[in-house]
């Protein structure tokens, strides 16, 4: 289940040592709401962390310390441009440059000052999302929490009194004059910028041509002002604005992706909206605010941008997609269909489109399309990498096959779903809620069979025991069964009120979903109104949007 809070009320150090004694397994991000980052966990140890806009400086540390040539570094670089996918450190390694262990060790320092800097955020807020995992190419590493726990601690207390002289890396230092040297005991970290302190570099040029981490510079420093071998001189003018706008777009741009995926939709589109002004022919600022609009149910206002989208970077099979979905959303079924054909004529194999006009077409009642076209999303399945998209796609196969009267072939795609379900080695809370729907699913197909005898081991079984689901299998089957739903809503409504805070925010939705369409089905007319406002309360009590319950009960 997903954890998230306040830092002002709860510290990342806390956090951490949470996850750790849970041993669990997710990606918690972290946001100030100025900038982003995310610490991945393994079991209880930290794998990979990483902060949005925060220079990636391995190559510089690696030429700073002599392990590289700068033009070597650069010539990686430039094949790491023609081949995006692949990471700096993996160039380096496959060309003999650095070691396998010289890269780990860097990528384990990296890691380690990501980390230490979150620890210094005390304003904002974070949440942790169970089983995420960090890119497939991302070189992972194996840290004992309680290790960057205690470092973290001691560093926190050291910079408390550090940023009191040195409240900003853009000041300046320079040597007392007339002070000798010779005779103090200097560390090594302090010998090594000494030389760099001559009153024209700001402490985040001498982080740079150092090679030093930020931490060790600024605790040099704060060692020499003490001592009073260094004076403050000034602070470092900006860098010309030629080269601002470029960056300030990156930076705006990385921001607007990370409050994207965290569902942080008004700093995204905040965010987005810099981008474009920024740069006004920027297509994908263009995009993203057109999909802010979609999630944020204003379908009108998320026409324009999308279609500027598809102005500025021409016809993409992704853009039509979405354009379809809008216009399918405003009910302009004949202009959504179009859409859809221009999105599978230039991405036929992409089973999100497949699925997307089998469901049109579902809505137009064109029901041996539909057939097919869920048949090719079917067919395209192996070549995706999300599980629960997959198993959603067969589902909903089985759904279909269900409704126009097949249930062999319902039974099928339903069987189907149960054998990916348990190949899933990490199951996600949207596999094991469609575990749940698809064995009431099937429950209620072997109902219809008269296959009674066969339906009690699709009640309770050893794999969907973990989940814990309890008796939301029997709803389908119970509804469908019964004579009289009138007398059913009430214990329903007990029943999921007692396991309020057991049950995961989706399962709830899908039983109020169950519940509202039965009661449509038999004429209760004013129930489902009154269950849909149970549904947006019970998810503002929970945290999980009121978006998903009125997706669900107003659908």
């Amino acid at each position: 289940m997903a954890i998230k809070g306040n830092l002002h009320e709860v510290g990342l150090p806390d956090v951490f040592q949470l996850l750790a004694m849970g041993q669990k397994t997710g990606c918690l991000a972290v946001t100030d709401r100025t900038n982003f980052g995310y610490v991945y966990f393994d079991r209880g140890r930290i794998t990979y962390a990483t902060i949005v806009n925060r220079r990636d400086r391995l190559g510089d540390l690696l030429v700073k310390n002599n392990l590289l040539r700068p033009e070597d570094l650069a010539a990686a670089v430039e094949e790491q441009a023609r081949q995006p996918q692949r990471r700096l450190g993996e160039i380096l390694v496959e060309r003999g440059l650095i070691t396998q262990e010289q890269l780990e060790h860097y990528i384990r320092l990296q890691i380690e000052e990501a980390i230490y800097h979150l620890f210094t955020w005390t304003q904002g807020t974070f949440q942790f999302e169970p089983d995420v995992r960090p890119d497939p190419h991302a070189l992972l590493v194996s840290i004992n929490p309680e290790n960057v726990l205690l470092e973290g601690a001691r560093r926190i207390d050291e910079w408390s009194l550090i940023e009191k002289k040195i409240p900003s890396f853009d000041l300046v230092f320079a040597l007392e004059v007339g002070r000798s040297l010779e005779g103090l005991e200097l560390t090594e970290e302090q010998r090594k910028i000494l030389p760099l302190l001559d009153g024209s570099r700001s402490v985040r040029e001498v982080v740079d041509e150092s090679g030093l981490l930020e931490f060790d510079v600024a605790k040099a420093i704060f060692g020499l002002l003490q001592a009073g071998l260094v004076r403050p001189a000034g602070q470092k003018a900006p860098p010309p604005p030629r080269h601002v706008p470029r960056v300030r777009l990156d930076e705006h741009r990385n921001l607007g992706v990370a409050f994207y995926k965290a569902g942080m939709l008004e700093e995204a589109q905040r965010e987005w909206r810099r981008v474009a002004e920024l740069e006004p022919r920027n297509a994908e600022a263009r995009f993203y605010l057109a999909l802010i609009a979609m999630r944020q149910g204003h379908l009108r206002a998320a026409l324009r941008p999308l279609r500027e989208a598809i102005d500025l970077q021409g016809p993409k099979a992704s853009a039509f997609h979405n354009l379809a979905l809008l216009l399918e959303g405003l009910g302009r079924l004949d202009d959504a269909e179009l859409a859809l054909e221009e999105a599978h004529r230039r991405a036929p194999d992409r089973p999100v489109v497949q699925l997307s006009r089998a469901v049109l077409l579902l809505k137009r009642g064109r029901w041996a399309e539909a057939l097919a076209a869920f048949d090719r999303a079917v067919e395209c399945v192996p070549y995706m990498t999300v599980p629960w998209e997959m198993l959603w796609i067969i589902f909903q196969r089985g759904i279909l096959s269900y409704i126009i009267g097949d249930l062999a072939e319902a039974e099928r795609f339903l069987r189907e779903a149960l054998a990916l379900i348990r190949a899933t080695t990490f199951p996600s809370l949207m596999i094991k809620v469609g575990e749940c729907m698809t064995r009431s699913m099937m429950i209620v197909v072997l109902h219809y069979r008269d296959r009674h005898r066969e339906m009690g081991k699709f009640f309770i079984s050893p794999e969907i025991s973990r989940y814990n689901p309890e008796p939301f299998i029997y709803l389908n089957p119970l509804l469908a069964a019964s004579q009289d739903r009138r007398s059913l809503p009430p214990g329903i409504e007990g029943w999921l009120r007692a396991r309020l805070f057991r049950l995961p925010g989706p399962m709830i939705a899908c039983t109020i979903r169950t519940v509202v369409e039965e009661m449509l089905a038999a004429g209760l007319f004013r129930e489902p109104a009154r269950w849909a406002g149970a549904g947006v309360r019970l998810a503002r009590v929970r945290e999980w949007g009121a978006f998903e319950a009125f997706f669900y009960c107003h659908r």
